[in-house]
């Protein structure tokens, strides 16, 4: 137990040391407080983050949070501060104030000068904390930003004041535009992406901080760049961020509507091209290769001088992907064509694969041989994992009220332990047994009741919903019933902190997706609280939540949970579920139906036993399980194309800053004789990096669709006794030197005089 609350031995010491610097902090003026600020800013700077020094930081922020906000942070809040400090996960229930708790390890490691990003859910969040929490950093002398949408802000209290009309003007449109958050425009003003990227301590959602990663490794010039390094991430939710979102690759890609007339173009090109003389098919590799011969004719054709020159390099993707659609690819056996499209053959079976595609352009490219529709493709220029993603920093930490029961996959992909937080006062929630209904129909019909019937008492309502299409069917119920409800789902979540603000109130009943389980606290009586109110609504028993179904997870339950009993309130909540849930039907449904026949129980009963709730964990255990696995396995694939991304954003930013430089036969240098590019002046030597960061980029994405063609591929090999993971490793790392390779070729032509500069 003690291992459990208090992690190491030192846990309590520490706090204790906090609170010894209290009476010294509070008699300092402000001024003193923030010089003693300074100094401490410039100890860390000189002689790094000791944990020495952590008493002092976080005794400074929680003076600050009590002269600015008039909050004054818990010890079980400087509890978790410290875990947050030491790169782990800090389990905290709802309502025992986890923003806060960063505030403290965030301000400590943004002493460093770094930039410490603190990564939320939405934008919602992203503005709120910036400016709750910008007041206690901005006392402290710290620099405080957010990043919404496509918009960056630094936080300024002043800003009001000094802003002109048309600045307040556009401010206000953003601000309708981000569902009315009133309060923002007085405290953030608008600035570039690379100055927001400047503050000591950045709020910004895992997608604004991933896409200004991608972006800034797609930048052809340096000051284009936004970021700077990656040092130490705060990931609130970080079970929804690292374990929900994990597999979801955010992807930077775009439609190449030109490409479509360029295969066709390309396709009648490679139909004059005879093979052995202008090309060369190796049918053991199912390769093609063009000679020079072929190459002339080309050039011929299309009336160009050097085909491969570094502007005609898309040209090039064209004509290889034709002739491969022309030498390697049979009609009636790798591809039939019905109906104006043309259908994959599998190999291995003889089926019809509708609907998948070739990738890299080869569908597209046989779709022009056969004279059909040709469809656009899609270009991925950029892509990376959430996983891999957070895996750039030099150190990372967690909160959420809900990871233990994810601890395993917390530690074994992250290396992250979790911590668990006791509660500032005992939580006095009741957590009722679940409720099972035979049928869908008789659980809404139930829930339907339950809410009429603790409406009329005036206690306020939570009703939880998996999905949008559930959301609105059970806010139809409860209409044709007379009660008033307010419905919160991804069509109105521009209202979300309105709706959430009011769902505490007599009477109130919320119909809400997933939305209201993160991030958000439901304050009895409403926001601002009214004391008479919420201690009638506690005489009722607080806030009722209601499930309406049970999730893959038993992190989201809880979260759901959470939403009650909030700081010692009471609370209560109850699970209403059916045996046609997908949950239940699938796994374990049979089981407890078998039950419910056996004891003659009529549709509209309901059974309350232990054993139903013992089924329906067994069932989330073995999901949770199985989504592990498939995650973890995933990874393995990732981690290859992670290696190989890390080594080609490296060598771009290398080539980046040789163009900055304008030094860029220092990073040829070793590829070819760079004699051509040493007499060219400035302006010239520019546009070749540019060129051959362009080449760099059309490999990288050819590179990307072999690599998802490859992973597809390799699945079907398990049947011949090989291990896909071994072959995909194997096979990629060819790929990979074959990229880099063809990076050599390209430059060496473009250098030898392949281009008009020369």
């Amino acid at each position: 137990m003690f291992k459990r609350f208090f992690g190491r031995p030192n846990f309590t010491s520490l706090t204790k040391k906090i609170n010894s610097l209290e009476l010294i902090f509070e008699k300092l003026s402000d001024v003193e407080l923030k010089k003693k600020s300074e100094e401490l800013k410039t100890k860390v700077q000189s002689e790094g983050l000791k944990e020495e020094y952590l008493p002092e930081a976080f005794a400074l922020v929680r003076e600050a949070s009590k002269r600015t906000l008039g909050q004054r942070h818990f010890d079980v809040q400087l509890m978790g501060g410290i875990v947050l400090f030491r790169g782990q996960i800090a389990e905290m229930l709802t309502g025992e104030g986890k923003t806060l708790a960063a505030t403290a390890p965030a301000y400590f490691h943004g002493l460093t000068g770094k930039g410490v990003h603190i990564v939320t859910v939405n934008d919602y969040l992203t503005l709120r904390d910036a400016i709750w929490m910008g007041q206690i950093y901005n006392f402290l002398g710290l620099k405080v930003g957010c990043l919404v949408h496509d918009a960056a802000f630094l936080y300024d209290s002043r800003y009001t004041q000094e802003a002109s009309e048309p600045e307040n003007k556009e401010l206000d449109r953003q601000r309708d535009e981000l569902g009315g958050f009133k309060v923002f425009h007085e405290f953030l003003r608008p600035v570039s992406r690379q100055e927001a990227y400047q503050a000591d301590i950045l709020y910004g959602t895992n997608h604004e901080f991933g896409f200004d990663y991608l972006r800034d490794n797609l930048a052809y010039d340096k000051s284009q760049q936004v970021q700077r390094d990656h040092y130490y991430a705060i990931i609130d939710e970080v079970d929804s961020i690292l374990i929900d979102e994990a597999r979801t690759p955010l992807i930077i890609a775009a439609p190449d509507l030109e490409s479509s007339d360029y295969y066709r173009k390309f396709s009648r090109v490679v139909s004059y091209l005879k093979e052995n003389e202008d090309y060369i098919v190796d049918e053991k590799l199912r390769s093609v290769e063009i000679t020079n011969s072929g190459i002339d004719k080309v050039e011929e054709m299309l009336k160009i001088k050097n085909f491969y020159a570094p502007e005609n390099f898309r040209l090039v993707h064209y004509l290889e992907q034709s002739l491969r659609a022309k030498a390697l690819f049979q009609r009636d056996k790798d591809y039939l064509v019905k109906n104006g499209q043309v259908i994959i053959v599998d190999e291995f079976t003889g089926r019809l694969l509708s609907g998948r595609r070739y990738s890299g352009g080869l569908h597209q490219a046989i779709e022009a041989k056969e004279g059909v529709i040709v469809q656009p493709e899609s270009r991925t220029f950029a892509q990376i994992t959430l996983q891999n993603l957070f895996r750039l920093y030099e150190k990372i930490a967690g909160m959420t009220g809900t990871a233990q029961t994810s601890a395993e996959e917390f530690y074994k992909v992250y290396n992250l332990e979790v911590v668990s937080i006791p509660p500032n006062k005992p939580m006095i929630r009741q957590d009722f047994p679940d409720i099972i209904y035979k049928t869908k129909e008789a659980k809404y019909k139930a829930v339907t009741e339950e809410i009429k019937r603790c409406h009329t008492s005036g206690q306020p309502i939570l009703l939880g919903t998996t999905s949008v299409e559930q959301n609105e069917h059970l806010s139809k119920l409860l209409t044709q019933a007379g009660i008033p409800r307010e419905v919160l789902n991804a069509k109105n979540h521009e209202r979300e902190g309105e709706i959430i603000a009011q769902a505490g109130k007599l009477k109130a009943v919320t119909v809400a997706t997933n939305m209201a389980g993160r991030g958000v606290d439901i304050v009895l009586s409403g926001n601002p609280p009214n004391l008479e109110e919420a201690q009638k609504i506690k005489e009722l028993g607080g806030l009722l939540v209601i499930g309406t179904e049970r999730h893959e997870a038993r992190r989201i339950d809880n979260q759901l949970r959470g939403r009650g009993g909030r700081q010692g309130d009471p609370g209560s909540n109850k699970f209403f579920l059916s045996l046609e849930d997908d949950l239940l039907r699938i796994f374990g449904g049979e089981r407890v139906k078998n039950l419910m026949n056996f004891l003659k129980i009529p549709e509209d009963q309901p059974i309350e036993s232990s054993l139903i709730s013992k089924v329906v964990t067994e069932a989330q255990k073995k999901v949770e399980g199985f989504n592990f696995d498939l995650r973890k396995h995933l990874l393995e694939y990732d981690d290859v194309l992670n290696k190989q991304r890390n080594t080609i954003y490296q060598k771009r930013q290398e080539i980046l800053e040789k163009i900055a430089e304008n030094k860029i036969e220092e990073i040829l240098d070793p590829i070819v004789r760079t004699s051509n590019v040493q007499k060219l002046n400035e302006q010239q030597k520019k546009i070749v990096g540019q060129r051959i960061l362009s080449i760099l980029d059309m490999l990288w994405m050819n590179h990307l669709e072999n690599l998802e063609a490859l992973h597809e591929s390799v699945r079907i090999r398990a049947y011949g006794q090989k291990d896909p993971l071994v072959e995909y490793k194997h096979e990629a790392y060819q790929l990979f030197k074959e990229l880099l390779s063809s990076f050599e070729n390209y430059v060496s032509r473009l250098i030898a005089g392949g281009s008009p500069i020369y």
